[in-house]
């Protein structure tokens, strides 16, 4: 996700390096860049205009604070500013004291709703929640069916009516059969149309006004650009949305709507889609989108997936290695092994601080998690002790792990490549973020 964005910031940040004060020429030369990138991202004009206005702002003219280096100061300046844009706290889920919560998902057709709702039942599930979905896409038939099969692999019931039940009504029995069950939340799955239209509002206001949802999330399509703000702007004129949850950010590498919504709209993003699997929804965390953005990583995102299949110390024990900059190849398998069941390969490594930069965009954008295979049969071919200290590794050394792995000496490189660069940018970040975070609290 806005995979364009971050290289171009991170090549107008490294013409600052070495200055030791910022410059209003350096000032604008880099925000006449920035203000290009963000545009091609799809950010919203007048959300880019005063974005770079605050970053101006701030930055003219200011003296380089502790240790930190001019570009190093437009990092956390940039940061901050982006954080402030996309939300400084993401909002707590506001469950209902009355069980159940009803959850209202809107949005046009083909936003993903109907998967998001799978989505958000599995990760309520995750929340200790006993949650159900209910059918109320009446107008498609195969969204009632993808339901239900999406309803059975997560393990929630479905409530369903083929016959001519209106949507308000479904969704009424619906709400009265979670209560029934004694289920914590219920999820009502709304239709949608190409385009914004009074029969889809209307619908939408009786069932909104018969359930009373705690939660309204409006389900967009990154890939629509800056559309998506229209979207977010009729909708919430229409019924009080408490959030977005953005979908299919896996797949767009601009994904500037994201950065626009909350600040054209006020509206909260709360859930983000990163693929089509049942697990593949995450809790949208401002300041950790912010820091992606900017080519920092996610550790902290990385930490918590892990933490899902790994017991606390193991994922404690990675996080001080990805600080100090010491992970080795023992790490590194354990940690691809893990990834495998994390989800896809490529969007993980992109959470990784500093990999983005380090790694061509094409080689990241190649990446497929068959391609881990051939890693794992080169890590393999080495011995432990090699893999303890990876320096070691020489000419010959290369060539008969090569051999061992059924590979190339050249594809040996560029793991050994990516591997420092890997550790190299993780060390540099961290110590980044320990800086900025000591001038913050000052």
């Amino acid at each position: 996700m806005l995979d364009s964005l971050t290289r171009r910031l991170a090549g107008i940040l490294t013409g600052l390096r070495g200055k030791a004060r910022l410059t209003e020429d350096d000032v604008n030369d880099m925000l006449r860049e920035v203000r290009v990138a963000l545009l091609e991202a799809d950010v919203n004009f007048a959300v880019a205009k005063g974005f770079i206005a605050k970053v101006r702002e701030k930055a003219v003219g200011e003296d380089i604070y502790g240790s930190l280096t001019a570009d190093q100061t437009i990092i956390r300046i940039v940061r901050d500013e982006l954080t402030e844009l996309l939300g400084t706290a993401p909002p707590r889920f506001n469950y209902n004291p009355s069980p159940p919560t009803v959850i209202l998902l809107c949005g046009l057709q083909g936003s993903g709703k109907t998967t998001t709702a799978a989505k958000l039942a599995r990760w309520l599930i995750n929340q200790g929640k006993k949650p159900m979905l209910a059918a109320c896409d009446t107008q498609r038939p195969a969204a009632i069916k993808q339901l239900e099969v999406l309803g059975e692999s997560v393990g929630v019931p479905v409530y369903v009516k083929l016959d001519k039940t209106t949507p308000v009504q479904i969704a009424n029995e619906a709400l009265a059969r979670c209560k029934h069950l004694m289920l914590d939340v219920l999820i009502v799955d709304t239709a949608g149309r190409l385009q914004i239209d009074e029969g889809l509002m209307e619908e939408l206001h009786q069932i909104y006004n018969n359930t009373k949802p705690s939660e309204v999330f409006l389900v967009l399509d990154s890939t629509t650009g800056q559309e998506a703000v229209h979207v977010a702007e009729a909708f919430h004129k229409e019924v009080q949305l408490t959030g977005a949850i953005f979908t299919k950010l896996d797949g767009d590498t601009r994904g500037g709507a994201i950065l626009s919504v909350r600040s054209s709209t006020g509206v909260p993003v709360r859930f983000i889609g990163v693929g089509e699997q049942v697990e593949a929804l995450d809790t949208f965390h401002p300041d950790r989108m912010a820091q992606r953005i900017i080519g920092m990583g996610d550790v902290m995102g990385i930490i918590e997936k892990a933490e899902q299949f790994i017991d606390k110390e193991e994922a404690e024990g990675i996080e001080g290695k990805m600080a100090s900059g010491n992970l080795d190849f023992n790490d590194m398998l354990q940690t691809f092994r893990m990834m495998k069941k994390m989800g896809p390969m490529k969007n993980l490594l992109k959470m990784v601080p500093g990999l983005a930069n380090a790694v061509p965009e094409e080689a990241l954008d190649a990446i497929n998690d068959k391609d881990t295979g051939r890693i794992e049969a080169i890590i393999l071919s080495m011995t432990l002790k090699e893999r303890s200290n990876p320096d070691i590794i020489n000419g010959s050394r290369r060539k008969r792990i090569a051999a061992g792995a059924g590979t190339t000496v050249e594809e040996v490189n560029n793991l050994l490549k990516q591997f420092y660069g890997s550790r190299r940018g993780m060390k540099q970040m961290m110590q980044m973020q320990k800086r900025m975070g000591k001038r913050g609290r000052r």
